[in-house]
């Protein structure tokens, strides 16, 4: 039985309504007939049209009071809260009673039985009052119950969980067996690596044994022509670096798999890009935090999104700090400023002591030319990295920005030529040798007929050209430009004797290896009827715009209004140079794995292999 103590309190509010009602009553001239009631509550809506429809069908036999609720109750049946009008009619004689009481059915409203008397409307009050007081007892033990029932329910609830969970796991691999003959035997078609085949049967055995099965489990090896799933073992180290390669794409069976390389590769290529110490020790401090403390259950359930993408990639972040140091001392930048590890390499005394520079001429040149080939002015390379007077000279960007172009070439050309011989290994694993002297050999000659060529430009100038002749060393540039034009400039000097022989045969050579190189391997397999496979640097603006005014421009107050000039450019230089220009580098480094490393012999058309486990995302 359901016991609902609003619709107590709605008769008994339903009865003092009424009274109101009688009270209205009593001004009408009494009748010798003797007067009956029908009593209820309709909705306000309806109102309206059940008075008019009284007065028409009962023709002025009644008397109708109406009076709404101070406030809205909910409906027992829709919950719905309603300003409800209680109604009240006086009529006389029993047919219009039974026609009032099936119009109230029609209009939906609750009728209640009135009692004639005083005394029974009182006692039915008592009633009310003593079923509320019942129902709230009743109400407030339910609840207390109930509340006992809950609490050892939470205790058990996790207990529960995980047990529903397994069981649901393991009928999801059941429903996905097959009967044998008899029916009474399951069989289940899985893939396995080759290492675990002992510790499944010895997980079968165990399991026929302490289940009491008369038939033992056993494994079979089939021969199948399906391509097997790929199954790559990881661990916290290696898991970020493999991540990055599945996003190109799964390796497909037994295919070479970059993520080695990529741990060394990756991280070098981003610091080449975002070389500085500061920046670097800041990226590696904040990834040394979360591999301390790799444990910690707060930094590994948090729901956070980009949290969760810096946690899971902590050591491909260590990695990428370490080498911005590294490369950030061979640029020899900290913070994007310049830094005098050791002294430089350039005597400005010897220049101005072999010069006929005059206090006149010091005056009106704020900028001086350092010659290296006075004697004494340079005395050798600096020990490591960039000489850190590159920073006081106008042309520093010139040559940093052509120092670090020769160097991207050089080692692009190195990353890519590592791919192309990468697939060696591929084509030979997978007996495809054909595509070693149609696709292979064609990109190498590619490669290095061109940028191979490029390369040796480069270092052939460092070595035949010192600084005694700069002065008359030809472009790189403009020579190469000419070679893909056959064409000389007699303004641009050769580099060598028969240059432009030499450079001629190599551009023939590489326009050669393109149609080998598109239309090979189609042609051999249509042959065997075969289908194939398918300005400034940003911190530098900051140090001018914000520093150099707390050190120069404030004077005495500088020491005062240097704090909050120095919190501006450390949350400039984090925001702006750490986190937008790291991302940059990234995405940089990710782009070159991408497309000039891994397309040169990753496929990556595979899919993972699934086990099974009782892992969450299994579960749900």
């Amino acid at each position: 039985m359901q016991l609902n103590p609003k619709v107590s309190a709605f008769q008994r509010r339903f009865v003092g309504e009424v009274r109101r009602c009688e009270e209205m009553e009593k001004t009408f001239t009494p009748s010798p007939c003797p007067r009956s009631f029908v009593a209820g509550v309709i909705h306000p809506w309806r109102v309206s049209a059940f008075e008019r429809l009284l007065w028409r069908a009962c023709r002025g036999y009644l008397v109708a009071s109406f009076v709404e609720m101070p406030e809205p109750m909910e409906d027992p049946a829709t919950g719905e809260n309603i300003t409800w009008v209680i109604f009240l009619i006086s009529y006389w004689g029993e047919q219009i009673g039974q026609k009032i009481r099936k119009i109230s059915d029609c209009f939906h409203c609750h009728v209640y039985p009135y009692p004639e008397s005083e005394a029974s409307r009182a006692d039915t009050m008592s009633g009310l009052h003593s079923q509320i007081q019942d129902l709230s007892v009743v109400l407030e033990e339910t609840e207390q119950y109930l509340a006992q029932v809950l609490d050892k329910v939470v205790l058990a609830l996790p207990t529960w969980r995980v047990q529903v969970q397994k069981m649901k796991a393991i009928y999801l691999v059941l429903n996905q067996c097959s009967f044998d003959v008899t029916e009474k035997c399951l069989i289940a078609e899985v893939w396995c690596p080759v290492r675990d085949l002992t510790q499944v049967q010895d997980a079968l055995r165990q399991g026929s044994y302490k289940s009491g099965s008369s038939v033992e489990c056993f494994v079979q090896r089939i021969p199948t022509s399906e391509s097997p799933p790929t199954l790559i073992r990881t661990n916290k180290f290696t898991a970020g670096f493999q991540s990055i390669v599945d996003a190109y794409g799964v390796a497909s069976y037994q295919e070479v798999n970059p993520a080695p390389y990529a741990i060394i590769t990756f991280p070098f290529i981003f610091a080449i890009m975002f070389g500085d110490v500061g920046h670097g020790l800041l990226m590696f401090l904040f990834a040394l935090w979360m591999v301390l403390y790799e444990n910690s259950p707060s930094l590994q359930q948090a729901s956070n999104e980009i949290w969760q993408t810096f946690f899971e990639g902590r050591y491909l972040i260590l990695l990428m700090g370490a080498f911005s140091i590294y490369t950030g001392f061979i640029y020899n930048e900290c913070f994007s400023k310049a830094t005098v590890i050791f002294p430089s390499a350039w005597s400005v005394a010897t220049m101005a002591n072999h010069s006929s520079w005059s206090s006149a001429y010091l005056a009106t040149h704020p900028s001086l030319t350092l010659d290296p080939n006075i004697t004494g002015v340079f005395q050798g390379p600096y020990p490591f990295g960039i000489d850190p007077i590159w920073s006081l000279a106008t042309n520093h960007l010139n040559f940093l920005n052509s120092f670090k172009m020769k160097m991207s070439v050089v080692l692009g050309v190195v990353h890519m030529g590592f791919g192309v011989l990468l697939g060696v290994f591929n084509h030979m694993h997978f007996q495809q040798r054909h595509r070693l002297v149609l696709e292979l050999l064609p990109e190498m000659i590619f490669l290095l007929a061109l940028f191979g060529y490029l390369v040796f430009l480069i270092f052939y100038k460092w070595v035949k050209f010192s600084a005694a002749d700069s002065s008359v060393a030809p472009s790189i540039l403009i020579h190469f430009i000419d070679m893909f034009l056959f064409t000389s400039n007699a303004k641009n000097l050769p580099l060598y004797q028969g240059q432009v022989p030499v450079q001629t045969v190599l551009v023939v050579l590489a326009l050669a290896s393109v149609p080998v190189l598109l239309l090979g391997t189609p042609l051999y397999l249509c042959c065997r009827r075969r289908v194939p496979r398918t300005g400034h640097p940003a911190s530098e603006v900051l140090w001018t715009m914000v520093m150099r005014h707390g050190f120069v421009g404030l004077n005495y107050v500088g020491g005062v209004v240097l704090v909050p000039v120095f919190a501006a450019f450390a949350v400039l230089t984090v925001a702006i140079l750490l986190v937008m220009e790291g991302l940059s580098a990234f995405l940089h480094a990710l782009r070159l794995h991408w497309v000039e490393f891994q397309n040169k012999f990753y496929v990556g058309a595979g899919y993972k292999l699934c086990p099974f486990a009782f892992a969450p995302d299994v579960w749900e």
